[in-house]
């Protein structure tokens, strides 16, 4: 494989997973991580890419990847996370679901319990979950954002706001080394944070390619969650405020 061959298909990997470590990237393309480094270099000097510690990444800060193409990346990984975040779950408990793609896939893996009860913004989510007749599913008010079925806005807030639920299983865009939760939509950020303050037990299910990754929007912070579902040991910037928080983390 020549060089503009190895450009191409560096390109090809991230955008089909927004982001890659250099290992990843060695992996696939079968050469040393020196060679990475350089051709990570040229196509973030020709402007093609956008390097971050330890990888790169394809993702512009205030533009989130197109939600068809986000439901095909990492599906794997995305599924192993969806099976841990629903084992966690117990028969009869009540909980939050926001928007996202892995979230939805967490609702699938959901099908198997009994007597939950459901608030969500998001479509997609009550249209699994209202399939099970012994589930309660409500759908929250206010406007659905119409690329991805996400419900958003202050009435939607307001509406989250009236419920105190067991659990709030959440997803992220972005999380930056300092633990900051980034996402993309302020309007959507908005609700994330009142499913925070009105749940008990937050968890937050985020592959690691959202790691380093950046988007404009801050939503809270990693040290308000309780558990962390990753399909990789989080990086050592993140390793401290794991511990110093005393946030679990769970390896799918």
């Amino acid at each position: 494989m020549n060089q503009t061959q190895r450009h191409e298909k560096i390109l090809n990997l991230l955008k089909q997973s927004g982001f890659m470590s250099i290992d990843e990237l060695v992996s696939q393309c079968s050469v040393t991580p020196q060679t990475i480094r350089r051709d990570l270099n040229q196509l973030a000097d020709s402007g093609k890419v956008s390097r971050y510690h330890g990888g790169a990444g394809l993702t512009k800060s205030w533009e989130n990847t197109p939600y068809q193409e986000r439901k095909t990346q990492n599906q794997e990984v995305k599924e192993r996370i969806a099976e841990a975040v629903a084992a966690m779950i117990p028969d009869g408990a009540s909980l939050f679901i926001n928007i996202g793609t892995t979230t939805e896939l967490i609702a699938t893996k959901l099908l198997h319990h009994k007597n939950l009860h459901i608030v969500t913004n998001n479509i997609h989510v009550a249209t699994i979950l209202s399939a099970k007749e012994d589930f309660s599913v409500i759908i929250a008010a206010g406007e659905v954002r119409f690329r991805d079925g996400g419900i958003i806005g202050e009435a939607t807030c307001d509406f989250i706001s009236q419920f105190r639920m067991d659990y709030g299983i959440i997803g992220i865009s972005g999380i930056s080394a300092d633990g900051a939760l980034l996402d993309f939509d302020f309007r959507e950020v908005k609700v994330s944070q009142a499913i925070i303050e009105h749940t008990q037990t937050v968890i937050l299910a985020a592959d690691y390619s959202k790691f380093e990754r950046k988007a404009m929007v801050e939503q809270g912070h990693l040290s308000q969650v309780d558990y962390l579902v990753c399909d990789k040991s989080p990086p050592a910037s993140i390793a401290p405020i794991i511990k110093e928080n005393k946030i679990k983390f769970v390896k799918a």
